[in-house]
């Protein structure tokens, strides 16, 4: 792929060209963006309430209108890391007056876990220490959140297909009608081919095409006819992009029966 500003043009490997001030060529460009951005890290550069929050910023956003139109009454987080997504869904809750975060990771290191402990939204975190697919934590869940509440679960723990899939599994049974699982990080199949997933990743990454959380939202619709796989509307849009620019391709499996 070239860029031509000069012509405003973007002349594709296959000898086509994209008008590059257009939709189409605003996709190209943000294509590339999320690959490159990723190989350099560019996530690893936010924080939100004073915890890092290794996400796109434009998924933020997005799952937080997802989150205020649904407004559940608990948000399912499987992986934690440094408590930034935690406390960005408890931030988000806590203005809308209502509902509270599970946030489940295998190991929760001693200095996040005293980090999201003495975070003054912690009154809204519940924290969940095992594997997400363990069948004692998916009985300790059922137990907290009881029976008819609005949930929405978002999945951000090992990215690897047979996990995902897993995970899907047992966690669909949690979202309510009209709700989400969201599968993040399907970006996984187009990053596999990056100089970092190479060095990073060696004799993993080359799978990620084809192993990866996207795939796996993928075929679990199509062993679960309640769920489909539906982009949210734009609940604001006077620009001519109608897609996210995202880390989350296929993301929101949701509950329409």
């Amino acid at each position: 792929m070239k860029i031509d500003e000069k012509n405003n043009e973007i002349i594709n490997e296959d000898g086509s060209v994209t008008t590059l001030f257009s939709p189409e060529g605003f996709k190209t460009i943000s294509d590339l963006w999320v690959k490159i951005g990723w190989d350099q890290k560019y996530l690893y550069g936010f924080s939100w309430l004073g915890r890092p929050i290794i996400q796109n910023p434009d998924d933020m956003v997005r799952v937080q209108e997802v989150i205020y139109d649904i407004k559940p009454d608990y948000i399912i987080e499987t992986g934690i890391a440094h408590g930034g997504s935690l406390i960005y869904y408890a931030s988000i809750l806590n203005s809308i007056g209502k509902g509270r975060v599970i946030g489940i990771d295998i190991e929760i290191r001693k200095h996040n876990r005293e980090a999201i402990e003495n975070h003054k939204l912690f009154n809204l975190i519940d924290l969940y220490e095992g594997s997400s697919i363990e069948p004692l934590i998916i009985d300790q869940i059922k137990e907290k959140v009881g029976k008819n509440k609005k949930i929405l679960v978002i999945l951000d723990s090992a990215h690897d297909y047979k996990h995902v899939i897993k995970e899907l599994q047992l966690y669909h049974q949690f979202v309510s009608l009209n709700s989400y699982i969201v599968v993040t990080d399907g970006s996984q199949e187009y990053l596999y081919d990056t100089p970092r997933a190479k060095k990073d990743y060696p004799g993993y990454a080359e799978t990620w095409n084809n192993n990866n959380p996207k795939k796996a939202a993928e075929d679990f619709i199509k062993e679960n006819s309640s769920f489909k796989i539906i982009e949210p509307e734009f609940i604001f849009n006077e620009g001519n992009i109608n897609f996210r620019v995202t880390h989350w391709p296929s993301a929101f499996v949701k509950r329409n029966k």
